[in-house]
């Protein structure tokens, strides 16, 4: 009765805590928070640190701040490095979503990787439960996003999830609500955007920020040839005179500096499928491969992993939104069986 009264005055929550984003979805709200997963720290002289902005605002402050603030990515390839920063994140982001409402904590469901350690999994229940959550869930992240494509993972039928990040893919079979094998590679939209980068330096002698690699391919970037070939200005420096430089990038020179990260995603669906039992396999040869996270809107990606990998390729509804959208539906189910069991 009383856990009934405390989840009547908060929202049950779920966190996509991710190396490019953090999203938080409040059931019967909709997802409420999509921010850069950045946070800005003042570092006083006593060695005290204070919060000055978190998200965008911290963004902004990247390669413009001065010596005494840090602008940090507590999320690097799918793994938090710094807890304590994460925690703070956290409460100011669920502080904004619950308002004065924060002294009743909410329930809270975070996506984590799969096969995280016993420790690292205590460290993220601790950390929500620092910020403010009264009762905490993790859903392993391929599970979260193989129910917020809305994938049967409960049926015994294999499915076969490829979740591509901003800092690492993971690909995972997954069947009667549970995974059977997952394996997870250090390629994502960051590593798409250093691609690019190098690529630049090497045969432009162009130095660019990461920041105008992601730019250029949210703009233009395609994996596949197409019949428009759509143009992007860039600027960095040119390494052999030292100063500022402009150039014209197309579609077709970002394809081909994109080339070599794609060839791994599909080698990872084809490594994974050598090591799923031969039915589950079957199954995955019949329903094909589902496209699930932010890189997944990535033009082209569904038709090359297809023809590399020879299986077809679906990318889901709002793939970037999938992870939270599950955790969300993940923290629902839970509190129906909290209150069924009661």
């Amino acid at each position: 009765m009383f856990q009934s009264m405390l989840g009547a005055l908060s929202a049950d929550l779920a966190i996509d805590l991710g190396s490019a984003s953090t999203r938080i979805f409040a059931v019967g709200r909709g997802l409420v928070v999509d921010v850069p997963t950045r946070v800005a720290i003042l570092e006083e002289r006593d060695g005290r640190r204070r919060l000055l902005a978190v998200g965008a605002e911290a963004r902004q402050m990247e390669g413009r701040n001065p010596a005494d603030v840090r602008v940090l990515q507590p999320v690097q390839e799918g793994a938090i490095i710094d807890f304590e920063v994460v925690e703070v994140m956290l409460r100011h982001l669920m502080l904004q979503v619950q308002g004065r409402r924060l002294w009743v904590g909410p329930r809270v469901a975070i996506a984590v990787p799969h096969a995280l350690t016993d420790v690292e999994r205590r460290a993220v229940r601790e950390s929500a439960e620092a910020s403010g959550a009264r009762e905490v869930h993790l859903v392993e992240q391929p599970l979260a996003a193989a129910i917020g494509a809305g994938l049967p993972v409960d049926e015994a039928c294999g499915q076969l999830v490829l979740d591509v990040g901003a800092g690492h893919t993971s690909v995972s079979v997954l069947s009667l609500g549970g995974i059977v094998f997952s394996r997870r590679l250090r390629v994502g939209g960051d590593h798409l955007d250093e691609a690019l980068v190098n690529h630049l330096r090497e045969h432009h002698g162009l130095l660019i920020p990461m920041a105008a690699a992601e730019d250029v391919r949210r703009a233009i970037g395609s994996v596949m040839p197409g019949g428009s070939n759509p143009t992007a200005w860039v600027r960095g420096r040119h390494l052999d005179s030292g100063y500022p430089r402009a150039m014209e990038l197309d579609a077709n020179e970002v394809r081909i500096a994109l080339q070599e990260p794609i060839q791994q995603l599909a080698e990872a669906v084809l490594h994974t499928l050598e090591r799923t039992p031969p039915d589950l396999a079957a199954d995955v040869a019949e329903t094909g491969v589902v496209l699930t996270g932010g890189v997944a809107s990535l033009s082209g990606l569904d038709r090359a992993v297809s023809r590399m990998a020879g299986l077809p390729v679906i990318v889901a509804e709002d793939p970037q939104l999938a992870v939270v959208r599950g955790a969300a539906e993940w923290v629902g189910r839970a509190g129906s069986r909290k209150r069924a069991a009661g």
